[in-house]
């Protein structure tokens, strides 16, 4: 690695200094992050196990509700034993192309998480507002198909953004990044040339992504609402209105977190750097925590067969 005055050439290696102007706190913020990503591994997992165990369950809501907790499994391990790393052993350095692929992975995770959400808003959409057909329309066929549909628009669409740091930056201002994990915009605004393309993709990937699943989702949950609300029947509505309930308890955090971490990014100059570093990791912590609570606690057969095995 060659160096100068101004900017690094090709650095092999780049420091991750965790949360800026917290260094001092960071080992007893690391012991709620840890209780966090312990809560979703465990959380998760069980619920994996009921969904696969029982029969009952093979359904395309719960095989959603299994393919958001993979997801969710994948994600928070993804950042997690680095960051513990920086917070309680010190270990802030991380080669180059590992801290490219985390930032693969983690955008690719969340772009997943994110087109399950969709695809479980479509689920209930067709569920409710067209009960004697969802079985006919919403085959395991097409659940296996939508969750390889999501999985490759994902990697594809983040592909590009690792390869344009890769091939199109030699020099860099500096190796370390003021964050706890290898993010894009973080990884950009190192490099000592023109990132106006990396900045116009990203703009881009998050648009796409964000907001075209969220118009969608919006639009499935205005149709189940007006279809819940002419229901004849008092139990039917509040059933209906229960599985909802459980849904909207999981994207909402996840949008808003994401969107309070995506404008802090790019117009949040006079947001404290901790503040949007401590948000940032709890936008991917918090949906895999909170996830497997929400789906325990509100999802009847869910809740049932976990009883069962916690007693068995």
């Amino acid at each position: 690695m060659s160096t100068s005055n101004i900017t690094v050439f090709m650095p092999s290696v780049l420091t991750l200094i965790g949360i800026p102007g917290l260094e001092t706190v960071q080992c007893w913020i690391g012991i709620p992050f840890c209780v966090m990503y312990l809560i979703a591994i465990i959380g998760n997992s069980m619920l994996l196990i009921i969904i696969r165990s029982e029969r009952s369950l093979h359904e395309p809501m719960y095989i959603f509700v299994g393919m958001l907790g993979v997801t969710d499994i994948a994600l928070a391990t993804t950042i997690m034993p680095k960051m513990l790393g920086i917070f309680w052993f010190r270990v802030p350095d991380i080669y180059f192309d590992s801290c490219l692929l985390q930032m693969w992975l983690i955008h690719t995770f969340q772009c997943i998480e994110s087109g399950l959400l969709l695809a479980m808003a479509v689920d209930r959409y067709v569920a409710i507002c067209y009960p004697l057909r969802h079985a006919a329309i919403v085959t395991h066929r097409l659940v296996t198909q939508i969750g390889a549909v999501v999985t490759l628009r994902a990697a594809f669409l983040v592909a590009p953004c690792l390869i344009l740091i890769k091939f199109r930056f030699q020099f860099y201002h500096t190796t370390i990044i003021s964050h706890c994990y290898c993010e894009h915009m973080a990884i950009v605004k190192l490099a000592a040339s023109d990132v106006r393309v990396n900045k116009i993709y990203g703009l881009f990937v998050a648009f796409t992504v964000a907001v075209f699943d969220l118009t969608f989702i919006t639009l499935s949950y205005a149709q189940i609402f007006s279809t819940v609300f002419h229901l004849p029947q008092k139990e039917a509505r509040l059933k209906a209105f229960n599985t909802c309930i459980a849904h909207i308890c999981v994207f909402l955090p996840f949008y808003l977190l994401a969107f309070f971490s995506f404008f802090t990014h790019r117009f949040g100059a006079h947001v404290p750097p901790y503040i949007h570093i401590l948000f940032s990791s709890l936008y991917l912590l918090v949906p895999p925590f909170l996830n497997p609570l929400v789906y325990g606690a509100k999802t009847k057969q869910i809740r049932i067969h976990l009883v069962k095995m916690l007693y068995s």
